[in-house]
């Protein structure tokens, strides 16, 4: 069954050919020869809020903009991020803006300033600075000689804890600089230690002893303690798998009590009487991700069940009172939030789902005013506001007024059946110009982790630009295959022990479903996806090659013997993926990666990977690209990106990843395939883009 969610395609082309996009006070007109739909210049230049930070009294939001370069009109490099303040009232006023980038946003208690993290001026390390919200100069007002990573403000606004790691001692920077800079692998990381600061005197800050990494750092609303979360060591594979959440006494500096917390931890809230804490948590040390809502008290009660074993994740949570929890939760492909009473744990919706989904939930100090995240299929993340009595989400910002004249391609729920009987949820994005009776080729765009999952929001991004991709023509299908997350712990463990099994049955399922409503031509069917999605796309185009004629891998497994020897997180992919060692199933590992399959490579297949990703080490792409490169049957190209490791983070590397999938696709869907298209790509576009900014802000 296909649910509808009664969303169309809008304006005209020639409406869109005089368009305007603003980019940080710089503005440039549309070329009507790109108006029909989205574009990847459009892509380029699109602006969204990130973090969100709410006044204690409701009236005021901060948030980070996120500012896109483009490369050909300044040092290419990651996005900018912004801090802008905007009021209840709307009227968004930017406060720190240019080239910076601002990240940990809070109000301090007594709602006078906003502090936020970035590196300014001669800062050579993260340095927090403090801004008065009726604006001004900001001011330094904690500066480590490490990165701080993270802080926590005292109800009392002069008090604040804060992670940096400790600085490394002068004879080893001093035998640094003289060659002697050899990695101790895994071995030479240091610790993110708290310390204990007063912003209202010069005393150096306190360094409290506590035993391995930590992060999740939440003062208490009384001032006596500090919830954290410890990992054993800053390794990534502790941090996914070991951390315990503990109570620290600020005065004495030591810890009171430890949680035992199992699995994967999410966000934690105190209560406003600081008597409890609120944790996300995974069931068990094998739940793939955090998702169980958990209390215990201060003194000595165990972890307690609030919501588990239901049909979703709890994301974010805050209390509105001494009983009860706010949070929102991904149920399926939609966002709610709710409310949970944690003595009788009853629950009561009250932003059910809608055409916006929501996330980044921040409740103001007085526990009225709620300050969310959302995006929809034609804008994406904005800052919304609500309140318990108004329960109507309010849009503050309007990042990308232009968005209101590009023609957007029309988005729905898919629900199909996989071949053992298990219904199976997804997003369907149909061609912009469709006409009915037409055959369409298609874009199976997968998700990674597979501990995720895709929503019905906003789904056009870098590497599968899936608005761009149904400008063109194509319709886009995100599908939400077992071993995904939004429908609680039992299905998202359903990939587990079965790599590339049941998982990726589900891609040609969806597929077959899709084929037979009449929209899909059969013979046309590319497959794109990083991460495990770029997994699942080396197995489609060498396991189940007959299904695809077209496929893009990105940071992607090929080989799981050499992956599980190559990654950062050994433990995570033990416990939460495979569930059995390679030395004790060598034949099973092998027999369940793509290189094994290689010579039933029929499917063209575009391969790229950044050069310092040490999640997917980039040597799984060469593997991949060698075998199947030798044994010529189809084409293959293999593209690395300097610089650049599990995510691609600059401008350039963003521009030309979504330019080479969205040629590769068009050469082997529409085109005329065979050889691979040229390898060099054509920026004029976006340099075009650049030059008409540039001229027009002259």
């Amino acid at each position: 069954m296909i649910k509808r969610n009664n969303v169309s395609g809008a304006s005209t082309a020639a409406a869109l050919a005089t368009a305007v996009i603003v980019m940080t006070g710089v503005f440039f007109t549309v070329s009507p020869a790109v108006a029909d739909g989205l574009t990847l210049e459009q892509l380029a230049a699109l602006r969204y809020v990130d973090e969100i930070a709410v006044s204690p009294d409701g009236e005021m939001f901060a948030y980070t903009l996120t500012v896109q370069r483009n490369p050909f009109e300044e040092k290419n490099g990651s996005a900018w991020k912004e801090l802008h303040v905007v009021s209840t009232n709307g009227g968004s006023r930017p406060f720190v803006t240019g080239k910076v980038r601002i990240s940990h946003i809070a109000f301090t208690p007594d709602g006078k300033s906003i502090s936020y993290l970035a590196e300014r001026g001669d800062d050579t390390v993260s340095v927090l600075y403090l801004i008065a919200v009726d604006g001004g100069e900001s001011v330094k007002i904690s500066q480590n000689r490490t990165d701080i990573d993270e802080y926590s403000w005292a109800p009392d606004s002069h008090r604040l804890a804060f992670l940096a790691e400790d600085t490394l001692p002068t004879t080893t920077l001093a035998l640094e600089k003289k060659g002697f800079n050899q990695e101790v692998y895994e071995e030479d990381g240091r610790d993110a230690a708290v310390w204990i600061t007063d912003v209202s005197d010069s005393a150096a800050p306190r360094r409290l002893d506590l035993p391995g990494s930590a992060s999740n750092i939440r003062w208490s609303p009384d001032g006596k303690y500090l919830a954290l979360a410890l990992a054993p060591t800053p390794l990534i594979d502790d941090e996914y798998m070991a951390r315990e959440v503990c109570f620290v006494d600020v005065a004495e500096g030591t810890i009171s009590r430890r949680l035992n917390n199992p699995g994967k931890l999410g966000k934690i809230a105190w209560s406003p009487d600081a008597t409890r804490l609120a944790i996300i948590s995974g069931a068990d040390i094998n739940d793939p991700d955090e998702g169980e809502l958990l209390v215990a008290s201060v003194d000595n009660d165990d972890l307690k069940p609030v919501i588990t074993n239901f049909d979703g994740h709890v994301r974010d949570i805050a209390w509105l009172d001494q009983k009860t929890i706010l949070y929102r939760s991904d149920e399926g492909v939609h966002t709610k939030i709710g409310m949970v009473d944690v003595a009788t744990l009853e629950r009561k919706e009250i932003i059910p789902p809608g055409s916006t989904a929501f996330t980044d939930m921040i409740l103001s100090a007085d526990r009225r005013t709620v300050a969310v995240v959302g995006s929809a299929y034609n804008h994406p993340w904005e800052l919304f506001h609500f309140t318990l009595k108004q329960k109507e989400p309010i849009r503050l910002t309007d990042s990308n007024p232009w968005l209101s004249e590009v023609a957007f391609a029309r988005q729905e729920v898919v629900e199909f059946t996989a071949r053992d009987g298990l219904q199976l949820q997804g997003i369907l994005i149909h061609p912009l110009n469709e006409q009915p009776g037409n055959k369409y080729p298609l874009i199976l765009s997968v998700h990674g982790g597979p501990e995720a999952n895709d929503r019905d929001e906003w789904l056009t991004w870098y590497a599968s630009p899936a608005q761009v991709f149904a400008a063109r023509g194509f319709a886009v299908f995100h599908p939400n295959y077992r071993g995904s997350t939004g429908r609680g712990v039992e299905f998202s463990k359903m990939g587990q022990a079965d790599y590339a099994g049941g998982e990726f049955n589900d891609l040609v399922d969806a597929v077959d479903y899709l084929v037979a409503t009449g929209l899909i031509d059969s013979s046309k069917v590319g497959i794109t996806g990083r991460s495990y999605g770029g997994f699942a796309t080396a197995w489609a185009a060498t396991a189940l090659s007959e299904h695809f004629a077209a496929a893009v891998m990105g940071v992607g497994v090929s080989d799981l013997v050499s992956k599980f020897g190559t990654t950062d997180i050994p433990n995570e992919m033990y416990l939460v993926h495979a569930r059995r060692w390679p030395w004790d199933y060598w034949q099973w590992y092998m027999e369940r990666s793509p290189i094994y399959h290689a010579q039933k490579h029929k499917t063209p297949i575009l391969i790229m990977h950044g050069e310092d990703d040490t999640r997917v080490h980039p040597s799984q792409s060469m593997e991949l690209y060698r075998y199947l490169k030798t044994l010529n049957q189809a084409p293959v190209r293999l593209v690395f990106y300097k610089d650049e490791g599990h995510g691609t983070l600059k401008a350039a590397a963003r521009y030309d990843t979504g330019a080479r999938v969205l040629r590769w696709m068009e050469h082997y869907l529409m085109g005329p395939g065979g050889d691979p298209p040229p390898y060099q790509i054509d920026y004029g576009l976006l340099e075009k883009t650049a030059s008409s900014s540039t001229a027009t802000e002259r």
